[in-house]
């Protein structure tokens, strides 16, 4: 199964593509959608376009999209809700299913700590996935969300050893 994963931002939008087989990751690819100033609209469809390029060319099989936070500031975070959105229309719009996985969970499957910083997980998606290159900070939030899949399966929670989460843990 090949996954695609996805850290949506109205900035800068990571993007991890895995390969699960036989119960081992292999790295495909990953990378950054940037995007200029300017109006939201356009913005928006810069996200939506890149993404579906990449689909295009990558051909996963599934997505995984990390959902939003409800940050401090009302704005920012409908501003990151609606990035994500694009994201999510790119996948649907190539028949593709879309699982969300919040930061607990997806930090949780890859390094065993809901409230791990960045760094720990850039450095576990190296380890999980024998890298010799350091993927950037959003590359690599990307790379564990389609990793935090891998491990799910099936649906949110639930992860193919027979462990599930229950508020935020493995258990």
């Amino acid at each position: 199964m090949r996954i695609l994963g996805i850290d949506p931002g109205l900035r800068t939008t990571g993007f991890g593509v895995i390969d699960w087989r036989a119960h081992q990751l292999k790295y495909v690819g990953s990378g950054c959608v940037r995007t200029p100033k300017g109006t939201l609209p356009a913005r928006l469809k810069l996200i939506m376009d890149n993404l579906r390029e990449i689909i295009s060319h990558y051909r996963p099989d599934q997505v995984a999209v990390e959902q939003v936070f409800v940050n401090v500031n009302p704005k920012s975070t409908l501003l990151l809700g609606q990035a994500r959105g694009a994201a999510i229309c790119a996948a649907v719009l190539h028949n593709l299913d879309v699982s969300e996985y919040t930061a607990l969970q997806i930090k949780q499957a890859v390094v065993g700590n809901g409230h791990a910083h960045k760094d720990q997980v850039q450095s576990m998606v190296i380890q999980l996935l024998s890298l010799t290159g350091i993927p950037g900070k959003d590359a690599a939030d990307a790379l564990a969300c389609a990793i935090c899949h891998a491990h799910g399966g099936s649906g949110l929670g639930k992860f193919s050893s027979g462990l599930r989460m229950k508020r935020g843990r493995l258990v």
